[in-house]
């Protein structure tokens, strides 16, 4: 199932680390970035995508910049945080990029010749995230083994290139592959070919993969993904009367036990002004929260049909849906409520039909040719006919989005409707690591195979080609 054209001649075992040394396997998404060795069930390095930028007290015009979730979520005076990623899933800062994922593979999988400590942002114990600044002249941290890098399906060429220039250059590895992430996912499920539904943070990515190979005409995307629920738990909270508070846990110094609705009783935090972190830091802190309710109360709604729609009886599903428990929830100052089932539905429902979509002046409301059915329409409309049958029999759910209670029911009621007179089976791991890490599992999976050692890209060829051999190879 490996995708491209092999050499002619397989590459030396010398050139790529041969089978005493594991390859790496390296997962970049918005959210998380995932790293670990080939042949493992998970990695066993998962860091945030965001890094942290904190003035120099040597030179104020200057940033030092951290990484790793004890130093972004520490409110260190005046700290900025970004993404390396762009909300497209594609790398917008190159050089942050290569410095988070070298992190993310040195911290927890390889070592590098010791510096000093104190400077040296690669060699972190586990309890201590590090700054990555000033780092001393020493050997190729991935010196040693190969690595498979995986990708979106959009991914340009201009930047599969510099992923195979970062890894070759600046990393030393020996041999290089480069993998689309909808392949890898079916190859996690056993699955040649398959229609492969990622829910990410940033984006639903829906991506046709036949004989191992993606057919990108068919890739089409959405931005209605993690983060635009996210956003819609904020425009619930907003709106609701009364209003509810949204303080991260870093502004909260006590707090005491208070009824539901009640106002909260607790202690805040003052910091000293000019000690302040960028208002990106709260924002961040905030969204984490968001993501605790997102996981511990959000659901889909049932069905039968869509939310804005009627039952069989003529009452309104939401009327319906007001019948159904709600979840209680507390706020890191102990302000608690119960949050009804109607706003648990509401918050997911619009992935699913745009008309229930939260908004206002600053958010305004998606289309309906960005929810998930509509874009499952699209990518099967943009293929062959003839494959249509076999790839709605073998869907693949991913991602972590995916993850809400009740959205693989939800989905297959809605693909049922949309595709009536056909078979429509989704595969979807019930295993919580195995659908927020699909692509990595399937990237460890390939580059484990003895017989995959000949898809390589040796440093070698890279020598005599240069970086555009990863579009004639990594199809």
């Amino acid at each position: 199932m490996a995708t491209g054209q092999a050499t002619t001649k397989a590459p030396d075992a010398s050139e790529y680390g041969g089978d005493e040394i594991s390859a790496l396997v390296l997962d970049p998404g918005y959210s998380t970035t995932r790293a670990g060795f080939a042949g493992e069930d998970v990695p066993k390095s998962v860091v945030p995508s965001y890094y942290g930028s904190i003035p120099s007290d040597a030179a104020p015009k200057h940033h030092k910049n951290i990484f790793g979730d004890n130093s972004i979520h520490t409110p260190i005076p005046q700290i900025s945080i970004s993404n390396v990623m762009s909300k497209d899933g594609t790398v917008e800062d190159w050089d942050m990029a290569a410095n988070l994922w070298e992190y993310a593979i040195t911290s927890k999988l390889t070592s590098t010749r010791q510096g000093r400590l104190a400077t040296n942002g690669l060699n972190d114990t586990d309890n201590e995230d590090v700054k990555m600044e000033a780092v001393e002249e020493q050997e190729k941290p991935v010196g040693e083994n190969a690595l498979l890098m995986t990708e979106t399906g959009w991914n340009s060429g201009k930047d599969r290139e510099k992923g195979l220039e970062i890894a070759m250059e600046n990393w030393g590895v020996p041999a290089y592959w480069l993998a689309r992430n909808g392949v890898l996912a079916a190859f996690s499920a056993g699955k040649p070919s398959a229609l492969v539904i990622d829910v990410g943070a940033s984006n639903i990515s829906i991506s046709p993969v036949h004989d191992g190979m993606l057919l990108r005409k068919g890739v089409v995307r959405s931005p209605l993904a993690g983060n635009f629920i996210s956003n819609q738990i904020r425009l619930l909270f907003s709106t609701s009367q009364p209003h509810v508070p949204l303080t991260p846990h870093y502004l909260i110094s006590s707090k005491s036990a208070v009824d539901a609705g009640a106002p909260p009783q607790a202690t805040y935090r003052t910091l000293p002004p000019g000690t302040e972190p960028h208002p990106s830091f709260r924002t961040l802190q905030e969204d984490r929260v968001l993501t605790e309710f997102k996981e511990s109360v959000v659901a889909v709604w049932p069905g039968p049909g869509k939310l804005a729609g009627h039952a069989a009886s003529g009452m309104t599903n939401l009327d319906t849906a007001k019948q159904h428990p709600g979840k209680p929830f507390e706020m890191p100052d102990g302000w608690n409520q119960m949050f009804p089932a109607p706003d648990r539905y509401r918050c997911v429902e619009g992935i699913f039909d745009a008309k229930m979509a939260l908004a206002d002046s600053g958010n305004p409301a998606p289309q309906q040719s960005q929810t998930i059915v509509e874009l499952v329409k699209q990518s099967l409309n943009n293929i062959d006919t003839d494959i249509k049958p076999h790839l709605l029999s073998h869907i693949i759910v991913t991602g972590g989005t995916s993850l809400i209670q009740g959205f693989n029911d939800r989905l297959m009621q809605e693909l049922a409707v949309a595709f009536q007179g056909m078979r429509v089976r989704i595969h979807s791991p019930g295993n919580l690591a195995e659908r927020r890490f699909g692509s990595w599992i399937g990237g460890s999976i390939l580059a484990s195979l003895g017989t995959f050692h000949q898809m390589w890209i040796s440093r070698k060829e890279y020598e005599e080609s240069g970086g555009g051999i990863v579009e004639k190879r990594c199809k």
